[in-house]
């Protein structure tokens, strides 16, 4: 199983700033102290180059990106100040996506200890999110004929709109979110199936609409590949949640989407999407179990 991981995952921010930007190296470096990986696992990408980026996104929104061009709104939109390393951030999570989802169809796993940026839409970035690495990276597969119908699972607190508007009208992928009804974003999207939970939905009540959902999808649209966003902020104590899944609930909704896949052999990405919890640790856990569940699966 490959892992991919980067430096240029993190950028510099504000003291204030609410974003834990110091959760990838620590989830990187719990898996490697615990032995949960080995340097043998990790793989370091490059960067994402612009004929891949845009197989999704405009050129116009994408070079003023890279350009610095971006207007105030645009830049307050996305959540993060605009710099030449949020650019190299963007293109190494992406790339590391690309690879890992190549990696998957080799190995039937891989991981990319960053991603999930589903919030980002084809002509600008929202939420924390400035390149949406799962749909290009699903572009790439498709573009090189490794893979023709693909399945997104999105299990982030908030609905994966840029993910579904990018592919709204197309038959070959299927999107589906698992997400907060009264969470970010305001205005949602309508993806190929939603499930809208109310606040402080708990572990079983959870568990059982994702098993039911999760195996029709893929016994239905029999998908040749899967990419799971894996986000965490449905935690408990999640800043931004507003549902109530335990550590355990989490791992076994990992468990529930990775052995879902496993059963049906089909090739599958994990990314790491939100995680906002109080203890940083907390949400460095849950990462952590993620990559725990698909290996022991696997």
């Amino acid at each position: 199983m490959k892992v991919c991981y980067s430096d240029r995952y993190a950028v510099p921010l504000p003291e204030a700033h609410p974003f834990p930007m110091a959760k990838y190296r620590l989830v990187r470096d719990r898996l490697l102290a615990e032995g949960t990986i080995t340097h043998w696992h990790l793989t370091e990408p490059t960067l994402a180059n612009d004929e891949d980026i845009l197989l999704v996104h405009h050129e116009d929104y994408w070079f003023r990106c890279v350009r610095g061009e971006l207007t105030p709104l645009e830049i307050r939109r996305i959540g993060f100040p605009w710099s030449e390393a949020l650019v190299r951030r963007s293109r190494a999570s992406t790339q590391g996506t690309i690879v890992a989802a190549r990696a998957a169809l080799k190995d039937g796993l891989a991981s990319n200890l960053a991603g999930g940026t589903h919030h980002a839409y084809p002509d600008h970035g929202e939420g924390y999110c400035v390149l949406n690495d799962i749909a290009i990276a699903a572009r790439v597969l498709q573009r090189d004929g490794l893979a023709e119908r693909i399945v997104v699972i999105d299990c982030d607190v908030h609905q994966g709109n840029g993910t579904a508007a990018i592919f709204r009208d197309d038959p070959t992928v299927f999107t589906f979110s698992i997400h907060g009804e009264k969470n970010f974003p305001a205005r949602k999207e309508q993806s190929r199936q939603d499930v809208h939970l109310p606040n402080g939905v708990g572990d079983e009540d959870y568990l059982a609409i994702l098993r039911r959902h999760v195996g029709q999808i893929l016994d239905n649209f029999k998908p040749d590949f899967v990419f799971y966003q894996a986000g965490v902020d449905p935690f408990e104590r999640d800043r931004l949640g507003k549902l109530k899944l335990t550590i355990d609930g989490l791992k076994r909704r990992d468990e529930s989407v990775i052995g879902a896949c496993r059963e049906r052999d089909l090739p599958v990405v994990t990314t790491m999407g939100g995680g906002y919890g109080k203890d940083i640790y907390d949400t460095v856990e849950a990462h952590c179990n993620t990559v725990r569940t698909a290996l022991s699966l696997f």
